[in-house]
C-alpha cells in the first residue's frame, strides 16, 4: 500500500462522514440512515479493484502499526486517545501477569489454582494470537494453549429446566467440572492429561493434488480424582486470537439476527442459529456471540469465566477462589486462597476485570495487505461466488452507543455472521453448549487469519488446531458448508492459489 496507515485512518473518518453519512442517533438509525448503512455493507459485485476502506478492517480502530511482525495482534485501537492508552497498558500488564499460589509474599498476584491450565492469560493467547495443538513431541509439549471442555447430559428435571431457560449452558462433569485442568500447585494433583491420536485421511482435488487431513481422537490419561462420568462429553478447544473482539461486541444484535434462518426458509442450505446464553450481570438470557460455540454474551463475562476456569482466580461474576474445582475435590476447595480486602474480597477485583476487559476490547485488527494484487482480487471473487459469504459475512457498521468509544460507528470487515452453523460430522464434538448442538460451531471471524504464522509461528486452524494450513481448514468444512467446500475442491490450481492468497491478505 502506498498510502501510510495514518492516512488510511484519516480516510476511515471520512468514510463515517461520507459513505455512511451523519452518525445515527443513540435511539437508533432512522429508515433513511438504515438504508444508507445497508448500501455500504451490501456485498460487492465488483472484483476489479479493492472496495473503499477495505484496507481498514477495523475502521478507524484498525491498528496503526506499520511493520506487521510478531506483535501485530498486540496493538491498541488506532483511534484511542492518549488518556485511554494508560488503561490499555494496565490491562495488558494484568493480561500478562504470572499468578502464584497462596499464601504468598505478594498479595497482588496470589490465588493461582489450586488446579489450573495456565498461570496467565498470555500463556494461552500467546502474543494475543492463536493457540496450537500439542507438537509432535507430545507429551513433552505442555499443550498450555489447548484444553478439553467437559460436561454430561442433564441428570434431572431441574437441570433440564435450567438448560431450557438458558440459566446454564452445560452440566459440568460432577468430579472434574467444566474443563480438564492439567496443572496443579504444589501439594495438589492435576486432573489428568489430554492425549491425541491422529489418523491421516487422503483427499484428492479435481486437479490431482493430494491433500492429507489429520483426524484427531481424544482421550484422557493420568486421571487424578477417579473415573469420569460414563456419559462424559469432551470437546477440545484451542485458544483463539484476541483481535477485534470489542468491534464484534459492538455489532447491533438485530444485525446479527437478521442473518439467522434456523429453518432454512429461503432453501439455500444455510441455516444459521443464534445461541442464547445467561448474562450474569443482567440476570437474563441474551444473544451469545463469544467463544467457539457463542457461549458467552459479552467480553466481561468471557474474561471472567476464563480467568476463573483457566487460572483459578475468583472475580465478581465468578467468586469461587477454587476456580473450576468441584465438591468431589475437597482438598482443592479447602486450600488457602488469595482473596484480600484490597481486591474486594476476591483475587481479581472489579477494577482488575475492568482493565482486562478494556484491554481485550481494544486489541486492534491489523490493516489488510495486497488488496490490489490481481490474485487477491480474483481470490476474493472466488470466495464470494463459492458461497463462503453466506456464513462469513464480510462487513458491518457497529452501534453508535457501543461500550467503547473506539468501537462506535465503525465500518468493519470481520467476515463472520457470529451465528451457529452445522459443520458436519467431521468437525462434530457431540457436546451441546446452550442452544448449540454437537455439530454446530460459531462462524469464526477471518480478519487477521493471514498473519497467524507471523504472530504465532504456526498455521494451525479450526477449533482444535487439526488443520495445518488454510486449505486443510477449508476441506474439513461440511454440513451447511459442504457445497462451498465442494466448489473449492473443483477449482483449478491457479484459482485455488488465488483463493488462498485472498485469505492470507485478511
Amino acid at each position: 500500500m502506498k498510502k501510510s496507515i495514518r492516512a488510511l485512518l484519516a480516510l476511515a473518518v471520512v468514510c463515517v462522514m461520507t459513505a455512511l453519512g451523519p452518525a445515527p442517533s443513540i435511539a437508533g438509525p432512522t429508515p433513511e440512515e438504515a438504508a444508507r448503512i445497508a448500501a455500504v455493507i451490501r456485498p460487492t459485485a465488483d472484483f476489479t479493484r479493492a472496495e473503499p476502506f477495505e484496507a481498514l478492517p477495523g475502521g478507524a480502530a484498525t491498528s496503526k502499526k506499520k511493520t506487521l511482525d510478531s506483535n501485530a495482534f498486540s496493538q491498541s485501537s488506532g483511534n484511542m486517545s492518549i488518556e485511554r492508552e494508560l488503561d490499555f497498558k494496565l490491562g495488558n500488564a494484568l493480561f500478562r501477569r504470572l499468578w502464584v499460589s497462596s499464601p504468598a509474599s505478594t498479595k497482588s498476584a496470589d490465588g493461582l489454582g489450586p488446579l489450573f491450565n495456565a498461570r496467565s492469560c498470555q500463556r494461552c493467547h500467546l502474543k494475543d494470537g492463536r493457540g496450537h495443538a500439542p507438537a509432535a513431541n507430545w507429551p513433552d509439549d505442555s499443550a498450555v494453549s489447548m484444553f478439553l471442555r467437559l460436561s454430561i447430559p442433564p441428570q434431572s428435571a431441574a437441570e433440564r429446566a435450567d438448560l431450557d431457560a438458558h440459566r446454564l449452558n452445560v452440566i459440568p462433569e460432577p468430579t472434574y467440572g467444566g474443563q480438564l485442568q492439567d496443572l496443579a500447585i504444589q501439594g495438589h494433583e492435576a486432573e489428568g492429561k489430554m492425549h491425541i491420536r491422529y489418523e491421516e485421511i487422503p483427499v484428492t482435488l479435481a486437479d490431482g493434488t493430494m491433500v492429507s487431513l489429520r483426524k484427531p481422537t481424544y482421550s484422557i490419561t493420568h486421571l487424578g480424582y477417579g473415573p469420569l462420568h460414563p456419559d462424559v462429553m469432551v470437546s477440545p478447544r484451542v485458544a483463539p486470537q484476541m483481535i477485534g473482539l470489542g468491534l464484534l461486541e459492538a455489532i447491533e444484535e438485530s444485525d446479527i439476527l437478521a442473518w439467522a434462518d434456523p429453518e432454512d426458509a429461503d432453501g439455500d442450505g444455510i441455516s444459521g442459529r443464534a445461541n442464547r446464553v445467561w448474562d450474569k450481570a443482567a440476570g437474563a438470557p441474551v444473544l451469545g456471540r463469544f467463544g467457539l460455540k457463542a457461549g458467552e454474551p459479552n467480553l466481561l463475562q468471557q474474561s471472567t469465566h476464563a480467568i476463573n476456569g483457566d487460572i483459578g482466580l475468583s472475580a465478581p461474576l465468578a467468586p469461587s477462589p477454587a476456580g473450576d474445582c468441584t465438591p468431589a475435590q475437597r482438598r482443592c476447595i479447602e486450600a488457602p486462597d488469595g482473596n484480600t480486602a484490597q481486591h474486594d474480597g476476591l483475587e481479581a477485583s472489579a477494577e482488575m476485570m475492568r482493565l482486562i476487559t478494556f484491554y481485550t476490547r481494544n486489541l486492534a485488527v491489523p490493516p489488510r495487505r495486497d488488496l490490489e494484487d490481481p490474485a487477491v482480487l480474483k481470490g476474493k471473487q472466488i470466495f464470494y461466488e463459492a458461497g463462503c459469504i453466506a456464513c462469513h459475512r464480510p462487513k458491518y457498521v457497529t452501534r453508535r452507543d457501543s461500550l467503547g468509544a473506539e468501537q462506535s460507528f465503525q465500518l468493519i470487515w470481520p467476515y463472520s455472521d457470529l451465528l451457529l452453523h452445522d459443520m458436519g460430522e467431521g468437525l462434530a464434538d457431540h457436546r451441546p453448549e446452550g442452544r448449540a448442538n454437537g455439530r454446530e460451531w460459531r462462524t469464526a471471524p477471518l480478519w487477521g487469519i493471514g498473519l497467524t504464522e507471523t504472530v504465532n509461528g504456526h498455521s494451525q486452524f479450526l477449533h482444535d488446531g487439526r488443520a495445518r494450513n488454510l486449505l486443510e481448514a477449508i476441506l474439513w468444512h461440511g454440513g451447511e458448508a459442504e457445497a462451498a467446500k465442494n466448489r473449492v475442491m473443483t477449482l483449478t490450481t491457479e484459482d485455488r492459489e488465488a483463493l488462498l492468497a485472498f485469505l492470507r491478505s485478511l
